[in-house]
């Protein structure tokens, strides 16, 4: 049963050009001020689930710097409804498979916006292969570097800017319990962000820096037309429990949760959002 119509975009793809336009809670979220107060650092926030992210944090009552690649007119999107929120919005595009931007990234959001109080590594690459060989060398390095090694420099640069209650997050996927062996990079690298989540809730827990992963399952954004030949977007999502992809703002809630003060005990987690696929 086809989910959404084939479709397909160059990498990393736009929101604005996606049939039908992804929710990410632009109309639908309301706040309830569980971050007022706080400075949150999301990558990937130019759409889908960084945007839902994005707007979620603004509507709870965090100022946010948007990281993202290139996709100027989905960031600029994100910003304004950031900003409609009555929050600040800091637009910060480049390239997180670069360890100093990553750098960059947090001394920017503490020159700009005084402090940080969460960290949400989210941008991702990937990219479907039929087979081992089909596999760039070069393809292989920049997921890694994208995904995982990103979550590394960030992590790294924000912590000693962090204090007691804060929160890193690291967006994990459901292919790393149950790897898709046509997304073997994505997937591996996915696996490493639980893991790599779950050394530094131990590490940074005596700092009182809790560090978790969400672990979604098919959600609608860009990197699905973008990475996915048209049919198999047309399927997309309709192999899970609940019968259909997930929509960003679907996923929202969990990485507030995980941000906010109510979550104080909840720490080296990895949260399935995955429409019932279980992960183990």
């Amino acid at each position: 049963m086809s989910q959404q119509p084939p479709q397909h975009q160059d990498p990393p793809g736009l929101q604005s050009e996606m049939d039908p336009r992804p929710d990410c809670g632009e109309e639908s979220y309301v706040g309830h001020d569980r971050l007022a107060g706080k400075v949150a650092l999301i990558t990937g926030a130019d759409s889908g689930i960084g945007r839902a992210v994005a707007i979620a944090y603004a509507r709870e009552g965090a100022d946010v710097v948007l990281s993202y690649l290139s996709e100027h007119s989905d960031a600029e999107e994100t910003a304004s409804y950031v900003e409609a929120a009555g929050r600040r919005a800091v637009l910060a595009p480049g390239d997180v498979s670069d360890p100093q931007h990553c750098r960059d990234l947090v001394a920017r959001t503490v020159d700009e916006l005084g402090h940080l109080d969460i960290l949400v590594s989210n941008a991702a690459y990937q990219m479907t292969r039929e087979s081992l060989e089909e596999i760039p060398d070069e393809e292989w390095d920049h997921t890694i570097a994208t995904n995982l090694s990103a979550l590394f420099h960030l992590s790294k640069a924000a912590v000693p800017h962090l204090g007691p209650g804060a929160s890193i997050i690291g967006s994990s996927s459901v292919n790393s319990d149950n790897p898709s062996p046509t997304l073997a990079p994505y997937a591996a690298t996915k696996a490493a962000i639980a893991n790599f989540c779950a050394s530094l809730a131990q590490l940074l827990g005596e700092r009182g820096i809790r560090v978790n992963s969400v672990a979604p399952g098919p959600v609608w954004t860009p990197l699905i037309p973008a990475t996915m030949p048209p049919e198999k977007v047309a399927e997309f999502g309709g192999n899970v429990p609940l019968g259909r992809a997930g929509q960003p703002v679907e996923l929202a809630p969990v990485y507030v949760l995980l941000a906010s003060d109510e979550a104080s005990y909840v720490s080296g987690a990895r949260v399935a959002v995955t429409g019932g696929r279980p992960i183990l």
